[in-house]
């Protein structure tokens, strides 16, 4: 603050010119003031995930509800927001238009005029305690198995144009492997792709999937970008935190991107039969398999893709057990990598 007072002193003067007023001074040391509280932000501290004993209910808007599971990211608190959205839908609750279950929590679209925010709420709490318990879970669940190449060259080309443009990182893979205490790219490789992923939400555009992994010895972790990217090559398979996703078409994001599969996973002309209900490939409860392929493959597939003859590789038979995957659960190692 002296500084600037003798900087202004000694600044030549014109007739134009108007000389600082201790007002003028005050007002500046006030903004001074306001930057410095800023750049001292009081420690983060670190908070331990858990599920709440209650669900808790907020509003989100005038027409939407927020129920909140929990703070962490678990299988299991998706498997209960699931069974929720399944249960709402079979009881055909009175003014409801539609339910988003995410990791650890719900967010349901409804009619104000149809029913009130504390009714909804009542018979929320309801409907949550005729559940049961999670085991009980029993889930339709569609598997998608995609060919996908890992350490491919069109990620490699994003993660270096960001390099060179934005800020300077890490290749992700590598920055990956580091993280995570893995041997090297290969191995990461094998890793992610040696487990299902199950499809917990879908969110930030059309048909992109936020997915865990069922397998616990294929968990990996990562921080997203900072600041993010400009733009993401389409079918780009990535993760953040622990969740992976692929990207439906050339977006921003933050991923740590590291594969690319060559299947359309929203397509608003319905070319295919699968999407003759929604523009949307997959919906909460699917499970998808990424199989490390070769470019030949891709390029195989992409072809097929583009003339319309490309076949869906979708289990759609299968329940998911929440019972027996705890049960299976039981008989791993979850400390050992593949």
């Amino acid at each position: 603050m002296e500084a600037f007072k003798k900087i202004a002193a000694e600044s030549p003067k014109d007739k134009s010119s108007k000389l600082y007023t201790e007002k003028d001074f005050k007002a500046f040391e006030n903004i001074l003031n306001k930057n410095n509280a800023i750049d001292k932000k009081p420690p983060v501290k670190n908070i331990t995930g858990k599920v709440y004993e209650d669900p808790i209910f907020k509003p989100g808007g005038d027409k939407y509800m927020f129920i909140e599971f929990g703070n962490l990211m678990d299988l299991e608190i998706n498997f209960t927001a699931q069974n929720l959205a399944k249960a709402i839908y079979d009881n055909k609750i009175k003014g409801i238009y539609e339910t988003a279950p995410c990791f650890a929590s719900m967010l349901i679209h409804y009619n104000p005029d149809e029913i009130k925010f504390n009714d909804l709420k009542n018979e929320m709490k309801s409907l949550i305690k005729s559940l049961g318990p999670t085991d009980d879970i029993e889930i339709d669940s569609r598997i998608f198995s995609f060919p996908t190449v890992y350490l491919d060259k069109w990620t490699k080309e994003c993660i270096e144009d960001y390099s060179s443009k934005i800020a300077q990182k890490t290749p992700d893979p590598e920055f990956i492997v580091e993280l995570n205490n893995l041997e090297n790219t290969e191995q990461f490789v094998r890793v992610h792709s040696g487990t299902e992923y199950w499809v917990s939400a879908l969110g930030f555009w059309p048909g992109l999937p936020f997915m865990m992994p069922l397998d616990p010895r294929c968990k990996l972790t990562a921080p997203k970008y900072n600041p993010p990217r400009t733009w993401t090559p389409k079918g780009a398979v990535g993760m953040g935190g622990s969740s992976t996703s692929i990207y439906p078409d050339r977006l921003p994001g933050g991923y740590q991107i590291f594969g690319i599969i060559p299947v359309p996973i929203w397509d608003t002309q319905k070319s295919f039969s699968v999407f003759e209900e929604s523009i949307c490939l997959f919906k909460p409860g699917d499970r998808v398999k990424f199989v490390p392929t070769s470019y030949e493959e891709f390029d195989h597939v992409s072809n097929k893709v583009k003339d319309k003859s490309y076949d869906y590789n979708i289990i759609e038979y299968q329940k998911f057990s929440v019972k027996n995957y705890k049960k299976w659960l039981t008989t791993i190692d979850k400390t050992k990598r593949f």
